[in-house]
């Protein structure tokens, strides 16, 4: 498909359903740990959606390529994505929802400073910089606003949720300026998969497997291989590889704040003031991140 040099409506609805998924999903983490180790869970997931995204690109005969100019940089979105879920579903572990999820969103802003200094055509600007800068406040407001001091925070968590998200932000910038963007999204999905598999399970085995998973982990660990990883990660590289990563990649402070809402719907987590305020100035900072510098006529 051809590159745009904007978000466009369609770009705008699919952004906006994967980050209401991307937040749900963060709540089923939290949830599945209860049945399974953090750990052991990320590689599992790995595995099964490895599986099913192997067969899919088999179908299709998706090509993937083993060349050096795509194995290196494949192999490297491989590590980030390992070290990503690895410290991510630790982080839940360790952290509340609300917080790991606001930590682990900073990703745009890590993309949107890489995108700068390596790729030409993708520069910020006075408008761009407020935009961001908006909804970061926004972000930290979800954040810092009754939640300050949460049952169940931690400062490891903390830690881990925000290294997750520079690893996210690595494998968008890698994708975006190595050969590793010549492949198609099931094809770069399949590597990371595969490459976090061979990682994450044998490290798995160090500790704890299952928790007494019940009937509901297993529900919801099967819809997060198949709706979140297999079709939703897909979807993500399909847009890195159509849309502007800055731009595209505003869009993802949307995430923390579905997350905080599904937190307070599923696992009774507080919906105070701060929640609406910081859905006004992440509104505010996607539209100035968007929005279109004037031509000179």
């Amino acid at each position: 498909m051809e590159r745009k040099s904007k978000i466009d409506a369609t770009g705008a609805i699919v952004l906006t359903v994967f980050m209401a998924v991307l937040g749900l999903n963060q709540v089923g983490i939290k949830i599945v740990n209860e049945g399974m180790a953090p750990m052991f869970q990320a590689g599992l997931r790995s595995v099964a959606a490895g599986i099913i995204i192997f067969l899919y690109c088999s179908w299709r005969n998706i090509h993937i390529d083993l060349k050096i100019p795509v194995l290196i940089p494949g192999i490297a979105t491989g590590l980030c994505f390992a070290f990503e879920f690895a410290l991510l579903f630790q982080a839940i572990e360790y952290t509340t929802v609300a917080r790991s999820s606001v930590l682990f969103y900073t990703m745009p802003f890590w993309v949107a400073l890489g995108a700068h200094f390596m790729i030409p055509d993708d520069r910020l600007n006075g408008l761009k910089v407020l935009g961001l800068l908006l909804a970061i406040s926004g972000v930290a407001i979800a954040l810092l606003g009754g939640q300050g001091n949460q049952e169940g925070a931690s400062l490891t968590g903390d830690l881990m949720a925000l290294l997750a998200a520079t690893m996210w932000a690595a494998i968008a910038l890698i994708a975006r300026t190595t050969q590793f963007s010549t492949l198609k999204p099931e094809a770069q999905l399949f590597y990371q998969l595969f490459i976090s598999a061979i990682i994450l399970v044998p490290l798995s085995m160090f500790g704890e497997s299952f928790r007494e998973p019940s009937l509901l982990h297993w529900l919801i660990f099967t819809i997060q291989v198949i709706f979140v990883v297999s079709i939703g990660f897909v979807i993500w590289f399909w847009v890195l590889s159509v849309y502007p990563a800055s731009e595209m990649a505003s869009f993802s402070f949307l995430a923390p704040l579905f997350g905080v809402f599904f937190g307070w719907f599923i696992l009774d987590e507080k919906l105070t003031w701060n929640i609406i305020a910081a859905l006004l100035l992440v509104g505010i900072g996607i539209v100035l991140v968007n929005k279109k510098a004037k031509k000179d006529y």
